[in-house]
């Protein structure tokens, strides 16, 4: 199974490169303890999606201690797949989490998880979605999974963060995720912005942290997807985004796959803004106290 890793991410709020930003007194970063959970379970390959300028920095960095202990590939996100459509001059951001994964066609061909750089996720989260691809039917039909957590875990105390709202029915499979762009902490509980308007949303609400696990038909429907997306008139081409949970409620919409919602115990930590980052660092050294992780992942 491959690991792939959304690591193209500009980072603007956290203003830094908060991928390779050391969090244990080791000196590794979330990436480091992501990928270290993986091969744990069984994950023999991971994959990089960074931007172009950055290929140097991460090969020497993350890419030269892992290459001993699991398979290191890098692709890049670019303005691919845009099938003659004419984006503004102006536009500089990627066009988001789905369109990201366009970086790996023909690269990745095989079950696959995929995951945010900058999120700590658990180790309890790889052994769910991994066991679950492990065991996929090969019944013609597109089965996918995804960890879901507790949205009152997964918010900061320094600003606003971006979740997907899902949706299940009763057996526990996705019937829709909803991307709520704005999530902040408020007193009682929390809310989120829904236009102009602050809507409230229950702190025990399952969320998306992009954490999936898809099989390689994922990649084709969103290539697509994409250019549909490209073309439809209410898309704003300077400044629309094709996130993931997007492209997969599409995909649910359409009848052709099934995602199974796994409901893990793991504790997300992430870094948004850098007053969070003292918050993860102490939780990562009480973990690698009490002895779940060794200190020093790589020795």
């Amino acid at each position: 199974m491959t690991l792939v890793v959304l690591a193209a991410g500009m980072g603007s709020r956290y203003k830094g490169l908060k991928q390779i930003d050391p969090i244990s007194k080791a000196g590794e970063f979330i990436i480091d303890f992501s990928v270290f959970d993986a091969i744990k379970c069984g994950y023999n390959k991971v994959v990089f999606i960074i931007k172009r300028d950055l290929y140097e920095v991460f090969k020497e960095t993350i890419g030269s201690r892992l290459e001993k202990y699991i398979e290191v590939k890098y692709v890049f996100q670019e303005n691919q797949f845009l099938d003659g459509v004419d984006i503004p001059k102006e536009r500089v951001k990627p066009f988001g989490t789905a369109h990201a994964l366009l970086a790996c066609y023909g690269v990745v061909n095989e079950p696959f998880t995929v995951i945010n750089a900058d999120d700590f996720y658990g180790a309890d989260a790889y052994k769910c979605v991994s066991e679950y691809l492990k065991n996929n039917p090969k019944d013609g039909k597109c089965h996918f999974c995804m960890a879901g957590y507790e949205l009152n875990n997964t918010l900061s105390e320094s600003g606003y963060v971006s979740r997907g709202e899902c949706f299940a029915d009763d057996n526990g499979y996705l019937t829709g995720i909803v991307e709520r762009t704005k999530i902040c902490k408020k007193e009682g509980g929390a809310e989120y912005l829904d236009g102009e308007e602050w809507k409230p949303i229950s702190t025990d609400t399952t969320v998306s942290m992009n954490f999936f696990g898809f099989t390689p038909e994922i990649i084709e429907y969103i290539r697509d997807g994409f250019v549909k997306f490209l073309r439809d008139p209410s898309t704003d081409l300077l400044t629309a985004e094709y996130y993931l949970p997007y492209a997969v409620t599409q995909m649910l919409r359409d009848g052709l796959c099934d995602i199974k919602l796994l409901r893990t115990d793991a504790k997300w930590y992430g870094v948004t803004y850098p007053d969070d980052k003292p918050r993860v660092v102490n939780e990562i050294e009480k973990m690698i106290s009490s002895g779940l992780y060794p200190d020093g992942l790589w020795k």
